[in-house]
């Protein structure tokens, strides 16, 4: 092993610390101190340093942030100290109400000081509630050991892989001697734009938007590969601070220097925060935000009062579910009324009709809101809405606009109900409605609509991942009869291309070049980009281990397909009946002929007995998982060999509890079934 000279290490230390501190003054100041070009060169000699000299490598590293390995699960980990959630206030009367409560509980020389216009009234700390995901830092010696998420507030996932991708997070702390052990809390967010920037994405690859940045930022979290974190740009601000086994009061004595000193610890820490000495003043703030937060880049839907002594918060200490020294004072959903002005459907790459209302434009939550999705004929009923009507609409979480409600006093008299036509509005060919479902589907594979849907998944990044090709290009194509399949795309050549409007030489020949090495990805990604319904990336990757060529998820029938770990009886059918199809199986003989990978390298092998832990053991879920989706929970139980039914009987094993359980935990109760949290469900997994 080579020696490493002490000027070697000397100048790897020197980088980290010249990168960390531009990472900081870059990214939690907003305040850069060095150019963009100066960092990469900076980072690329640190990185050639550490790739010579491996022994240098450390965690804290800069180039340490974003790890090349997906993990395979989450582990569940008990948190030092809780999560407790917060209780909620939604007008200054109830604040009062909530200031009442305490004072009740307070010692008695706290009561001698009440009165708003005493000085020695306790003071509170203001400040914007963010709408993201809770985390929990550890960190030992001043370096991050741990990332996990909120879960239960009791027990959360380690996910510190994707924590450590957060650039306003610090590897290491800012501090020349730091405590042993520091627990750090606060907000993982996505900045609106990058939001909108993901939603944008993700439409074009035909995959759902998220409904807010809220349910964006949990989902980015929880993804598998931190890679993907990375790329997403999260955010975070940090606004608890923990220091086991010492006096937090030698330290920060309120809440307020326990931010002053996150801040100095390296955190980015909200900067729109105020000390207030009464409630009329809690009142002044709260409702100067409650328009200002419109301009914010990230979003806010309240704010957290807490009273600012350490002191007085651990002698009014906590109820079962919350502290008694704060509270969240939450801003209403914004509602507005506006004019139905006509109702449109769209139609989706599965054929799906959608209602539109398009509406007189209104203002809601700082952006012009004109359309807002019906859903489908069963929503449109339920609401009775009409061309005419005068509907509430509001922002579903802030962002996805909903009709919330019709008001039928305002009705027009010669309004009619509407009716999902019983021809696509687009090749006018008659549409069905499945027996059971909600939606009404054109079925004719030749319609515009559902082509253009079907290239544009075929060319998204999760599958075929084909570079300079968006919805524009698409309806080009589509519209002049250039393509009628995906197979079509790789029959284009750049002169084609060039006809085509705002298609140069040059960008026709990438494209065609990027049409070609989409030749390499592999056998999953073309089956998740043939687009067959309920069949998404990761019921793709799961078929494709179990049936290694095209030639034998074809000829499989539908108890062989359900039989894999994650597929159920109607994933099983779509793939079944797809493959039926006469049209089908001429597109996949076109796309095997240019050369496409319809063949995995590797055959899977099953999955080994001895992961097989849930084998003969029946669960049932209930309720709404802390982190997990019921889907997930469900994929998880039957990778391990177990089976998930719908109802609980006396063969159910476990049931699985989440919250706002229903009638199937009382069932169970009753027949002495033993519950699972998922925290224990988890734990069992990993067991």
């Amino acid at each position: 092993m080579e020696e490493i000279k002490p000027e070697v290490r000397q100048r790897v230390e020197e980088l980290r610390q010249l990168l960390q501190q531009a990472s900081y003054t870059y990214y939690v100041l907003d305040n850069p101190i060095m150019e963009d070009a100066v960092y990469d060169q900076l980072y690329r000699e640190l990185q050639q340093l550490e790739t010579h000299y491996p022994e240098t490598i450390t965690a804290d590293s800069p180039t340490q942030r974003v790890g090349e390995k997906p993990a395979t699960q989450f582990p569940s980990v008990r948190h030092k100290i809780p999560l407790y959630s917060l209780e909620n206030a939604f007008n200054i009367e109830e604040l009062k109400v909530w200031q009442e409560r305490w004072w009740r509980h307070a010692p008695s020389e706290e009561q001698g000081k009440q009165g708003e216009n005493s000085p020695l009234t306790p003071l509170y700390v203001c400040e914007l509630k963010i709408d993201g995901s809770a985390l929990a830092l550890s960190y030992e010696n001043g370096v991050l050991v741990r990332g996990a998420t909120r879960g239960d507030g009791i027990t959360g996932e380690d996910i510190t892989p994707n924590v450590r991708t957060i650039r306003s997070i610090p590897l290491r702390l800012n501090l020349e001697n730091p405590p042993p052990s520091v627990e750090v809390r606060g907000e993982a967010f996505l900045p609106l734009d990058v939001f909108q920037k993901i939603n944008q994405e993700r439409s074009q690859a035909s995959e759902a938007p998220f409904a807010n940045p809220r349910n964006a930022a949990a989902g980015t979290l929880r993804q598998l590969d931190p890679r993907i974190v990375d790329r997403r740009r999260l955010d975070f601000f940090a606004y608890t601070l923990h220091i086991p086994g010492m006096d937090d009061t030698s330290i920060a004595r309120t809440q307020w220097e326990a931010l002053e000193l996150l801040q100095k610890m390296g955190f980015r820490v909200n900067p729109n925060r105020k000390v207030c000495t009464s409630l009329p003043e809690v009142a002044e703030y709260y409702e100067h935000w409650d328009t200002e937060r419109l301009n914010l880049p990230y979003m806010t839907d309240g704010v957290v009062v807490k009273i600012n002594s350490f002191a007085l918060q651990e002698q009014l200490g906590f109820t079962q579910k919350f502290p008694r020294w704060a509270v969240a004072l939450k801003y209403a959903a914004e509602e507005a009324p506006t004019r139905v002005e006509n109702i449109s459907v769209n139609v989706g790459r599965t054929g799906a009709l959608t209602p539109l209302a398009e509406m007189r434009p209104v203002q809601l939550a700082g952006t012009t809101v004109s359309r807002a999705t019906l859903h489908n004929s069963d929503r449109v009923a339920q609401l009775d809405i009409r061309i005419g009507d005068t509907v509430i609409v509001r922002k579903a979480g802030e962002i996805i606009p909903e009709v919330l409600r019709v008001i039928p006093e305002l009705r027009p008299a010669e309004a009619k109900p509407f009716q999902i036509p019983t021809h696509c509005p687009v090749c006018n060919q008659p549409v069905v409605r499945p027996a059971g479902e909600a939606v009404t589907r054109c079925v004719n594979a030749s319609c515009p609509a559902i082509l253009r849907g079907a290239i544009e998944h075929w060319v998204s990044r999760d599958a075929l991942d084909i570079n300079g090709m968006g919805e524009k290009l698409v309806r080009q194509l589509v519209d002049r009869g250039l393509v009628h399949s995906v197979a079509d795309l790789y029959d284009l050549t750049s002169e084609r291309l060039e006809t085509l409007e705002r298609m140069g030489k040059k960008s026709a020949q990438k494209l065609v070049q990027a049409i070609a090495q989409s030749k390499t990805k592999p056998w999953s990604r073309v089956l998740y980009g043939l687009g067959i319904r309920h069949v998404g990336s990761v019921n793709a990757q799961l078929l494709t281990e179990q049936f290694p060529t095209v030639e034998k998820l074809a000829e499989a029938e539908p108890d062989a397909i359900a039989s894999v770990y994650g597929i159920g009886s109607e994933i099983a059918q779509s793939v079944y009946q797809w493959f039926r199809i006469p049209a089908n199986q001429t597109l996949i003989s076109r796309l095997k002929a240019t050369g496409l990978q319809l063949a995995a390298e590797v055959e899977a092998h099953p999955t080994p007995a001895s992961k097989q832990s849930f084998s003969g053991k029946t669960f049932v879920i209930t309720g709404t998982l802390p982190t997990l989706k019921r889907d997930e929970a469900k994929v998880l139980i039957q990778k391990a060999g177990g089976k998930v039914t719908d109802s609980v009987s006396k063969k159910t094993d476990y049931l699985v509890v989440g919250e706002e359980a229903g009638s199937k935990l009382e069932k169970a109760e009753a027949l002495g079934i033993p519950q699972l949290s998922e925290a224990q469900l988890l734990e069992m997994l990993e067991g």
